[in-house]
């Protein structure tokens, strides 16, 4: 009976919203709108269905108490006028998260003050511990920091930036500290993934960049953006024919542009317990619903200035402060962390294979137009 009458307001609403539903003394009219109006009840039901998912296991609470959406905004624990006239401003719908230590403050300076004029949200990730030396720069007291020693990007991202506490944000950029930002732009840039529709994407890099381990990152000079990248003669042989990463739908791990929806799935993504997050860039694409959404913007472009700082100092191998390193602690840091990142990398493979092999229903979005050219003919019975 409940059913009956959710069903019969929605068509008298519909009725009233539809002129098509008004005509009921033609046959077809009438069936063209029953059927439109029983695909709104489906949508709507499932929609509620979904919200109401959330709620399972809290039982013991009105469903309305819950407010859906939050924000790492920075709130104010007492009351003043000031406060009150600022109540109802629109707070910043994107979010831009870096991990940072001490020693790459003027780089970290000079990339937040970039996204702080196009009144972007900061978070912090201190992994050397120093957090305290922050706050002489003006907008430091405007960022949420976190503090966890020796701690990586994924690592905190993973346990920081959960779906439901950056709900409110459009496009979550989650970068590393050693990128030059002189011919980027952030508003030019979120204004070009929104008109190609690129739900998972990352700033070009310029060919002076010190590490480019991907050519489909390389910047392209007479392109906006790019989905592919043709290169026969590189390691991995990227033809107009290729499909998946690293030749298209693919984006480093040093930059990723996440839409709201996108981040939502790569959180899943990121494993609880590998912190290193190698083998994930050959996976972000999937999040993005299609090959068509993962993109490389090149007119707003960044330097990768491949600093190595976590675990040990932003020096080249054989300097000094390497082998002071390697004295106190007894071993060279950054060769530890390559051998454990190249575990992960292989943990997190076989994770891989284990999960698609299980999963009977998953359709392998990059690679389905082969799956279907290889699928064999159908049997013909007599």
């Amino acid at each position: 009976m409940r059913k009956f009458r959710s069903w019969r307001n929605l068509l008298k609403k519909k009725q009233n919203e539809w002129g098509v539903c008004r005509s009921k003394n033609k046959t077809f009219m009438v069936f063209v709108c029953t059927i439109l109006l029983y695909i709104a009840y489906r949508t709507t039901k499932f929609q509620l269905s979904q919200t109401k998912l959330a709620f399972t296991g809290l039982k013991g609470l009105p469903y309305g108490i819950i407010e859906p959406k939050s924000d790492l905004e920075l709130k104010r624990i007492w009351a003043s006028s000031s406060s009150k006239l600022k109540a109802n401003v629109s707070i910043p719908h994107n979010l831009l998260a870096m991990p940072v230590g001490l020693k790459m403050k003027h780089n970290v300076n000079t990339v937040v003050r970039k996204f702080l004029h196009e009144n972007f949200t900061i978070i912090l990730f201190h992994y050397d511990g120093h957090m305290d030396g922050w706050w002489d720069l003006k907008w430091s007291k405007k960022a949420v920091h976190i503090v966890a020693v020796n701690q990586t990007k994924w690592w905190f991202a993973k346990r920081f930036l959960h779906p439901a506490a950056v709900s409110v944000y459009d496009y979550v950029f989650l970068w590393d500290e050693d990128l030059g930002v002189q011919h980027f732009n952030p508003r030019r840039y979120l204004d070009i993934v929104k008109a190609a529709g690129l739900e998972i994407s990352q700033p070009a890099l310029d060919p002076k960049s010190s590490d480019i381990h991907h050519r489909i990152t390389l910047r392209k000079r007479r392109h906006i953006f790019h989905r592919r990248v043709i290169d026969p003669k590189g390691s991995v042989k990227c033809t107009s024919d290729s499909e998946g990463p690293p030749c298209t739908g693919f984006v480093e791990g040093m930059a990723p542009v996440f839409s709201r929806t996108a981040w939502h799935c790569a959180w899943h993504l990121i494993q609880n317990d590998l912190v290193h997050g190698w083998g994930m860039d050959m996976k972000l694409g999937y999040c993005a619903q299609g090959l068509k959404n993962v993109g490389i913007v090149d007119s707003e472009y960044i330097l990768h200035q491949g600093i190595p700082t976590l675990g040990g100092p932003a020096a080249k191998k054989g300097s000094n402060d390497v082998n002071l390193a390697k004295k106190h602690h007894g071993f060279d840091m950054r060769t530890e962390i390559r051998r454990q990142s190249t575990l992960e990398l292989d943990v997190f493979k076989q994770r891989w294979e284990k999960a698609i092999k299980e999963d009977k229903d998953w359709v392998d979005t990059f690679f389905k137009h082969k799956q279907k050219q290889q699928a064999p003919p159908p049997t013909i019975h007599s």
